[in-house]
Order: C-alpha cells, then sequence, then structure tokens
C-alpha cells in the first residue's frame, strides 16, 4: 500500500489531533478572556500583567495535560496502525481503537512509553548533534558519505521522525521487547540513510509549501476577521499563529509521519542488523547506550542471550 493511500485512510488521527489542537486554542482564549476581563473591571496595570503572566502559565498547562494525557495515546496509536497497515497491507478496522489497544498491549503503563520515547528522542537529537559535525567519523555507516550532500533541512526532517519509526518498529517486531526493538530500530534508520534521506528529499517540497500555506492563511484569515469585527488585529494575528501551527501538527506532520515510516518499513524488514554499530551510536549517544542497557537488563530478565556488546552499557 502506498503512502498517499494510508495517509487518506488514516485521517482520523489527524482530525483527532486537530481537535485536541482547537481545544488547547479555545481554552486558552478563554482564559485570556477571565484574566483581561478582570484587569479591566479592576482598572489596574499591574492586575493586568500579572493576568498575561496566568494567561501564559495556564495555556502551557492546558498544553501539557493534553498532550500528556491524549496526545501521546494518538500519536503511537498512529504510529502503530501505520505498522500494522505495511506489514499486512491492510489498514485495521476501527484504526482508533485498534491504535489504542495496541500502545495498551505493548506497553503495559504509560510510564513504560515516556521513558521509551524520551530515550530514544533524546539520542536522535544527540546523533543529530553529532551528524552535523562529525560526518566523516560516521563513514561505516551505509550511505553515510550523502549527507554533506543534502541541505540540513532535509536531515532536520528526517532525523526529526526517527522515533516515530523506531517507535513502529516496537510494534512491527513485537516478538521481542519494546527497548529491544526500539534500539534495534534506531541502528536500522542508520543503517539506510541512503533511502530515507532521499525519500525525505523528495517529500521536502511538499512540507515546504504546505507550512507556508498553514502559516499564512490562517493569519491573514483572523486578521481580517479581527479588523471586521474591530478587535486588535494583533490578537487576530497572535490566534492565526497557533491555529496554523494546530493545522501543520495535525496535517503536514502526520503526513511526514505516513511517508517516512513508508520509507523506513520498506527496508526494515529485510535489514541485517549490524551489531558492531552499536557501540559506534553508543559512543556518540548517552541516552542510545542508555536505551541499549535497558534493552540488555529487560533480554537478561527474561533468560535470553544478550546479542549487545559488553562494552556498551558503560
Amino acid at each position: 500500500m502506498k503512502a498517499n493511500e494510508v495517509y487518506t485512510k488514516t485521517l482520523k488521527f489527524a482530525w483527532i489531533k486537530l481537535g485536541m489542537g482547537l481545544a488547547t486554542v479555545l481554552l486558552s482564549i478563554i482564559l485570556f478572556a477571565i484574566v483581561m476581563g478582570i484587569s479591566v473591571l479592576m482598572e489596574s496595570e499591574e492586575v493586568g500583567m500579572i493576568g498575561l503572566l496566568i494567561w501564559f502559565a495556564g495555556t502551557l498547562l492546558i498544553s501539557y495535560i493534553i498532550n500528556t494525557y491524549f496526545g501521546y495515546l494518538v500519536k503511537a496509536g498512529h504510529v502503530a496502525v501505520i505498522a500494522e497497515t505495511f506489514r499486512t497491507g491492510q489498514v485495521p478496522a476501527d484504526e482508533v481503537n485498534y491504535g489504542i489497544r495496541m500502545v495498551k498491549s505493548r506497553f503495559a503503563t504509560s510510564n513504560i512509553y515516556f521513558v521509551l520515547d524520551r530515550l530514544v528522542s533524546g539520542a536522535v537529537n544527540q546523533l543529530q548533534s553529532a551528524v552535523g559535525k562529525v560526518e566523516s567519523f560516521l563513514d561505516f555507516v551505509p550511505g553515510m558519505s550523502i549527507i554533506a550532500g543534502f541541505a540540513k533541512s532535509l536531515i532536520r526532517i528526517g532525523l526529526g521522525y526517527v522515533d516515530e519509526c523506531c517507535l513502529g518498529y516496537t510494534f512491527y517486531n513485537n516478538q521481542q521487547s519494546a527497548f529491544k526493538s526500539a534500539a534495534d530500530g534506531v541502528v536500522i534508520y542508520f543503517q539506510n540513510w541512503k533511502t530515507l534521506l532521499k525519500d525525505a528529499a523528495k517529500v521536502s517540497l511538499i512540507v515546504i509549501i504546505g507550512t507556508v500555506v498553514a502559516s499564512i492563511l490562517p493569519v491573514y484569515l483572523f486578521v481580517l476577521l479581527f479588523k471586521a469585527l474591530g478587535w486588535f488585529t494583533f490578537i487576530g494575528f497572535v490566534v492565526g499563529v497557533i491555529v496554523g501551527c494546530v493545522v501543520r501538527y495535525a496535517f503536514i506532520d502526520s503526513y511526514i509521519l505516513v511517508r517516512m515510516m513508508s520509507s523506513y518499513m520498506q527496508v526494515a524488514p529485510t535489514t541485517v542488523i549490524s551489531f558492531d554499530l552499536y557501540g559506534k551510536l553508543s559512543r556518540l549517544s548517552g541516552k542510545f547506550r542508555e536505551l541499549c542497557k535497558r534493552a540488555g537488563n529487560e533480554i537478561s530478565n527474561v533468560g535470553m542471550n544478550n546479542p549487545y556488546p559488553g562494552n556498551m552499557a558503560g
């Protein structure tokens, strides 16, 4: 099944993301109206400044709660459905409930997911920084020399979704522990740089165009609306920017996710993992080293042989 078809058939997740984002915006606007209303009633600039601080902190708290308690399920559920679709060639029936069930089944508690997600994300960020500084050091990775010819933005696009790809591999290869699959997933990603960055290059133009449209159009519409209603156009500008970010997160990021996972899932099943790569990547990233250590501990706990080099834990 092609990536565009998978994206179309899993749009429910994008609409849910949009709903969560708009709910955050709406609650932020309501909170802003309340604190500013109190400021106007009290006719105090000091109260207004305090109100703005409360509004800013409240918006961050609202966003954190929504993304932490609901967003992770939606994100991981979408990844699980995409992985299953590429594994079987069919989108699971009732994909939203299927995705949530898979997440709860794969990760017994949300804490396990958060730990794994943060380890993978941290490893990706560290490796991204390392890639930007020591490209020549990574000549041992197949196709790594091609990185020098790609724009930094394309590298960020590819690396920006490696954590989702690795998370997808934990669902794709669910016969072993999630930590081991995630560690394997990172190595598989770096063993297939050439293929994955080529797809990142193809999707980059769509990303740029979509981002520009998603950023400019809402701002333009909200500024016009606020101006027509006689309200502060600056507030309209701010609301437009926020709505643009929400739209981008819901639809454009979902599209990139599907495209990058499509490339990843095409090469992952046939990739023969180079275990000497574990030690080399571990020397570049403490988070990746910790991820491998947790994977080794899980394997030891269930009585399996540890395939990771012994020096990786230290």
